[in-house]
């Protein structure tokens, strides 16, 4: 079973990959994690990727299509993937279903989570990361025991460039503008696309996931 979270930065697709990963025994394929561990890495595409991240701009389809098809082929197809933040453009739309179909397993549904703009820009822009051991927080719905500090190591908690405010509008509109629109070439090649409010508890969004998939 190969399947598409997809919806907006800051809708839950992270949350719900987790727990949808470990339930159908799929690999989860982040796109967005891959990335910023490149960038942490310092290689050479982590630092290209980064120049467009901080700016809110979407990475180019060139390295985002050659990571996703390194890792497909090199992780196999264990079961299937769940793809989280990809694709996010009409040609990366296209090229995932032709090398999904490549493997043997086309794509069989795609999943959207919907959440308001200013419900976003608050998850998103409260958001804040252990530069240390990598965890996050959130401010207003899970704050550190103590301001600033991580509760698991201790360090200095710090923020995202990308989970600025200003940078988190300009990813919504880039959203809106580019990624939105992929959809309609998922209609167009017959795959179920399934629309699910993704401003309720987790457990309640996970459960409309699985009464989808079975």
């Amino acid at each position: 079973m190969n399947i598409i979270l997809f919806g907006p930065p800051g809708a839950g697709k992270g949350t719900q990959g987790s727990l949808l990963e470990e339930r159908y025994d799929l690999v989860r394929l982040s796109t967005g994690e891959l990335l910023r561990e490149a960038a942490r890495n310092g290689t050479a595409l982590g630092l290209q990727a980064r120049v467009f991240m901080d700016a809110g701009e979407l990475v180019p389809d060139a390295v985002i299509l050659g990571m996703v098809g390194e890792v497909m082929h090199a992780r196999g197809n264990r079961g299937g993937f769940i793809f989280d933040g990809f694709p996010r453009t009409g040609a990366q739309a296209l090229a995932l279903d032709a090398m999904a179909r490549e493997m043997g397993s086309p794509i069989d549904a795609v999943l959207v989570l919907t959440v308001d703009d200013e419900e976003l820009v608050r998850r998103l822009s409260g958001r804040l990361y252990c530069p240390n051991c990598g965890r996050i927080f959130q401010r207003y719905s899970d704050p550190p025991a103590k301001e600033g500090t991580c509760d698991t190591c201790g360090h200095a908690l710090d923020q995202r460039e990308d989970d600025r405010e200003d940078t988190v509008r300009r990813r919504l509109d880039v959203y809106r503008e580019q990624t939105a629109p992929v959809l309609q070439k998922f209609e167009k090649l017959g795959v179920p696309i399934h629309h699910i409010d993704g401003d309720r508890s987790v457990d309640d969004v996970n459960a409309s996931l699985t009464a989808i998939l079975g």
